[in-house]
């Protein structure tokens, strides 16, 4: 050790000793941090937490045991989920002498019948926290069971069992499970549930599932015209009713949907591998939109499902294309076949993994493969049974196509204009594509010249060009017009795009058909992306309306067992392989500390590649009153107020993860 730093003088512990460590016991890191288990404590937040319950029940009905689920809403924002299944066991755990199995469930984190695949075939989630972080975030929780004729009850406060379970007496005519809560206001303020949220969610489930009845009940006082207070659902037809309802008698492409499901064959210990249900019309006239579920659970954010249904389809109209000699159809994507499509997909597989505790994406890689294997076999029948279905969807979609292609070649034609005649007008540091390949052109910005460097040897030089900026840009939301004009890194960007900003914003002259933000996987990487997106936001709205705008997915950890290498996104992820790819092996794991630590080699296979990366699509919503409260969120933790931001701030200190900080 260097004797610089020491100077003769001991070292002063402070407060720093062994009475400064906690040890977090029970449910109280839920508690401390909610944000980690569901995603934060806005409205979004407390309405997962009736999800996480409805879940188990969905879990039930999948599984065959449950052909009722009642969800009821009550005054004093009280949830209360019901359903007629097995009911949860609440015999003495073995491993928690004195405690019932129930209490367990309820009071412990990562306990549940979901891990071994011995109780549930598929269920939504396998972490073993929903119903105990329910438990945690709520002031009053209460659990019914009817279990072998008997009735028992056991009630909690703040995650704290309030007393024994209570064995309530002989129940002949009733089995299943009821939870009832009320979220703490500690946690979650005023918020209250929303009727109308509430409603939609109760109903969407039943469509997931053809075999389950849905009843829904809210209490007089929170019913309105939207909202009844009492439904009751069932759709036999499963997705294919759901879609039905959301078209709503518009006129599509083709007169029927195409519409179906397949359940893959057992495996040798019995049990069904998993079912894929899918429903897809092409209306004319349409956005279009997309619902992605894995075991009943909703997937916002896509995942390995949607690739496999974008193979699925993108393949199916290539090959029935060469069947009816399109020479064209080889330039086909799965964007020309998607867009404008109502599209839903519901799987049901094992062991599923995704992205985050709160499951906005799914991760399993077996998805795609499965998804791509169901669906493709019985497209191809939906196009080739009748051809005039086949070639009117082959020709609407191919107009798209020409269209797409239309204005990549002006977008070219205004490259080249620009980069031979007007050179001098594009920014220094850019590296330009030659756009001259077969896929769309795309400009990665990438976090400092280190990375850019590795970036520019990474791409491919036809359709990937790279911007490198230097770190944190101006936030564009807290910044005067006239500062905005005279920052250089700002003007860099509007140069690089070509589209033009605010008013005279035209994402048509967009040069690339994709922007790219490519940050660190960290902290600071996450504030640059977020400045960025804000500069898009306010700056370029119909580049991120028209969904031109991703995030990067570069990796954090790199795990090595013999000459195999695996790439984990976060913590989380990592953890998911050591204990599933990896489970038994020795593993060397390295962080990287940014994209410039990584090789060309690495940042293209795990990053830049289209074939093995991963993209996040930023877009705006659709519905004028949700844009708007994406806009009050940017002003809020990006305006010129800093009360807003140290108001955020303080309301979810809590959830702030200490290892994070430290890191």
């Amino acid at each position: 050790m260097s004797d610089d730093l020491f100077d003769g003088t001991p070292a002063s512990s402070g407060d720093y000793d062994s009475s400064s460590i906690e040890v977090l016991e029970g449910l109280e890191p839920v508690r401390r941090r909610p944000g980690m288990y569901i995603g934060g404590t806005d409205e979004r937040a407390l309405h997962h937490l009736v999800a996480e319950v409805l879940d188990n029940s969905m879990d039930e009905a999948v599984a065959g045991h449950a052909t009722r689920i009642e969800v009821r809403l009550d005054e004093g924002n009280r949830v209360t989920v019901t359903d007629n299944g097995r009911g949860m066991p609440v015999d003495e755990h073995p491993k928690f002498p004195g405690k019932s199995t129930l209490e367990v469930i309820l009071s412990t984190l990562h306990s549940g019948g979901k891990f071994s695949g011995k109780a549930y075939a598929t269920s939504g989630g396998l972490h073993g926290v929903g119903v105990s972080v329910v438990n945690a975030l709520s002031s009053d929780t209460r659990v019914e069971v009817a279990r072998d004729r008997q009735l028992y009850a056991q009630e909690f406060a703040r995650g704290i069992t309030q007393g024994p379970i209570q064995e309530l007496g002989p129940t002949p005519n009733r089995r299943g499970t009821t939870v009832s809560f009320v979220p703490d206001t500690e946690i979650f303020g005023d918020r209250k549930f929303n009727p109308k949220r509430l409603f939609k969610l109760a109903r969407s489930k039943a469509y997931l599932f053809a075999g389950v009845e849905i009843r829904w009940k809210c209490a007089a006082s929170l019913a309105s015209e939207d909202v009844p207070e009492e439904a009751v659902f069932k759709f036999p037809g499963g997705l294919a009713d759901h879609l039905a309802e959301q078209i709503n008698g518009r006129e599509c492409v083709t007169a029927q949907p195409f519409a179906g499901q397949q359940e893959f064959p057992a495996s040798d210990d019995g049990i069904v591998q998993g079912r894929v249900e899918w429903a897809v019309a092409w209306p004319l006239w349409s956005e279009g939109s997309t619902s992605w579920y894995c075991n009943t659970v909703p997937t916002p954010d896509g995942g390995t499902h949607e690739q496999g249904m974008r193979a699925a389809l993108v393949k199916g109209l290539r090959a029935f294309g060469d069947l009816i000699g399109q020479k064209k159809v080889k330039d086909l994507t799965a964007d020309d076949v998607m867009t404008g499509a109502e599209v839903m997909l519901s799987v049901f597989i094992r062991d599923p993994q995704f992205q985050s505790q709160t499951k906005d994406r799914l991760t399993s890689p077996e998805a795609a493969r499965l998804v791509e294997n169901a669906v493709r076999d019985h497209f191809d029948h939906f196009l080739s049974d009748n051809m005039d279905r086949g070639k009117a969807l082959l020709g609407q979609v191919m107009e798209r196509m020409d269209e797409r292609l239309r204005r990549k070649q002006e977008r070219e034609i205004k490259r080249k204009t620009a980069t031979n005649a007007k050179k001098l007008r594009l920014p220094g540091k850019l590296t330009d594509c030659s756009g001259e390949g077969d896929g769309e052109t795309e400009l990665f910005i990438v976090e400092g010249d280190s990375a850019g460097g590795s970036a520019k040897q990474a791409r491919d030089r036809k359709t990937q060009a790279i911007l490198p900026i230097r770190g944190k840009i101006l936030n564009v939301a807290s910044a005067s017009a006239d500062k905005i004009r005279a920052n250089q890194e700002i003007a860099d960007l509007a140069l690089a795009m070509g589209c033009g900003t605010r008013k005279d914003c035209d994402a048509e002259s967009l040069r690339y058909d994709r922007i790219v933000i490519m940050t660190d996987a960290d902290v600071d990487g996450a504030h640059i992306a977020t400045l960025l997106m804000t500069f898009f936001f306010q700056e370029m709205p119909d580049v991120v309306r028209g969904g031109h705008l991703f995030l990067a997915q570069p990796p954090l950890f790199r795990l090595t067992a013999g000459k195999e290498s695996f790439y984990a996104r976060d913590e989380e992820h990592r953890q998911e392989l050591e204990a599933t790819v990896l489970k038994g092996k020795k593993v060397e794991v390295s962080r990287f500390k940014g994209l410039g630590e990584m090789n060309p080699a690495q940042l293209r296979e795990t990053t830049m590649n289209p074939e093995t990366r991963s993209l996040i699509r930023i877009t705006l919503p659709p519905e004028f009153e949700q844009r708007a409260a994406v806009k009050e969120l940017v002003d809020q933790l990006m305006g010129r107020n800093p009360e807003h931001r140290f108001n955020f701030i303080q309301n979810r200190a809590g959830e702030i993860d200490r290892e994070m900080i430290d890191a």
